[in-house]
């Protein structure tokens, strides 16, 4: 047996930090930068991750729990995507089969390995899940249990996320999506219910539907070569969130109506309607920061965005304070001209277009 697996990574479009509230909606696409992981038998448990040192790492089940023979953080998602993949194996009598998984990635600068914010994490657990479904028989293999199985082992990780990302990579496209509930997820973990019935089970909010883009309309990124440190965002974001009730609140509505909005002018091919609500969702994310006192439009993305309104519309991508941003314009012509005027003023277009796959297998 020997196989690849492929997953897209990914950019937010629009409803970013909304989007781990009940119900506020999102847009996100898949691009065409992918993890690829090749996947071999072997007599052993094995993972080879070269580009970030490495070359072997292997695991074992020792009472129930997945042990590497190392301790790198950076195995820590693949760890817990490992653990949940086991406790569905035992739930369903299936023996663990042997494999040698090799993962190389495409999402980040080839020249200094500088990360893009293209969502690596969330694209290795849905490659790594798949390549794991797909080789042990019995088990589902459909996008929905690959979300929810990664959905999982992130929360595992992190004990938070919207899963936007990991809606992207597994379905690929461009997508309107709600997060599912994570306080809601550990309860039901935590009240004895098994991996298996949790994939059976309806998520509350989770909501994943795809999108078009319409004829002639341009998408592009690009990058403001600088890395960003989510962490302190997030967590000044939190302390609004708790202290300022209206404004947060006020920062939802005007979130979630530009989402809405933006997606009904996705499904109407209404061009200046997209262009509207994606500056519309900029400035409710200029406030935000404005009053969590912190900066997810730095001064390069400023940049980037207001280059793009002069031939479309953009705005950030993501948390913000780094990274990319995206813009939406009519025509090659104008991309072409948008992207050269990024690079005048040291913006870095990327070279990515919408991926419509989602993770995939090759045999």
């Amino acid at each position: 047996m020997q196989f690849q697996v492929k997953a897209p990574g990914k950019l937010m479009i629009a409803g970013e930090y909304a989007v781990i509230e009940p119900g506020c909606p999102a847009m996100v696409a898949a691009v065409d930068r992918y993890i690829t992981i090749e996947v071999k038998e072997s007599t052993e448990n094995l993972f080879s991750l070269p580009q970030i040192g490495i070359p072997h790492a292997a695991w074992r089940v020792e009472n129930g729990e997945v042990r590497f023979d190392r301790d790198d953080p950076k195995l820590r998602f693949i760890q817990n995507a490992l653990a949940v993949f086991n406790q569905l194996l035992m739930e369903k009598s299936i023996p663990l089969r042997p494999l040698h998984i090799t993962v190389t990635s495409e999402l980040d600068d080839p020249t200094t390995r500088q990360k893009y914010g293209l969502g690596s994490s969330a694209a290795i657990l849905s490659a790594v899940l798949t390549a794991l479904l797909h080789a042990h028989e019995g088990l589902p293999e459909t996008k929905e249990a690959i979300f929810k199985l990664a959905a999982v082992a992130h929360l595992k990780t992190q004990g938070n996320g919207s899963g936007a990302d990991l809606a992207a990579s597994v379905y690929g496209g461009m997508l309107k999506y709600a997060a599912f509930r994570p306080d809601w997820i550990f309860s039901r973990l935590e009240a004895g219910c098994t991996v298996s019935e949790l994939l059976a089970e309806k998520w509350p909010y989770l909501s994943i539907s795809k999108l078009v883009l319409p004829p002639g309309l341009i998408f592009c990124a690009g990058w403001t070569g600088k890395a960003v440190a989510t962490g302190p965002m997030v967590e000044r974001i939190g302390k609004l969130r708790e202290a300022a009730t209206e404004t947060y609140t006020a920062f939802l509505r005007e979130s979630t109506t530009a989402v809405d909005k933006l997606v009904e002018s996705f499904m109407q091919q209404d061009m200046a309607g997209i262009f509207e609500h994606i500056r519309q969702n900029r400035r409710a994310l200029q406030k935000l920061e404005a009053a969590a006192h912190t900066t997810i439009e730095t001064a390069p993305l400023k940049q980037l965005a207001d280059i793009a309104s002069r031939f479309g519309a953009g705005k950030s991508s993501g948390s913000g304070g780094g990274d990319c941003g995206i813009a939406f314009v009519a025509g090659k012509e104008k991309a072409a001209a948008l992207k050269a005027a990024w690079e005048a003023s040291g913006i870095i277009p990327l070279a990515l277009q919408i991926s419509e796959q989602g993770v995939s297998i090759m045999e």
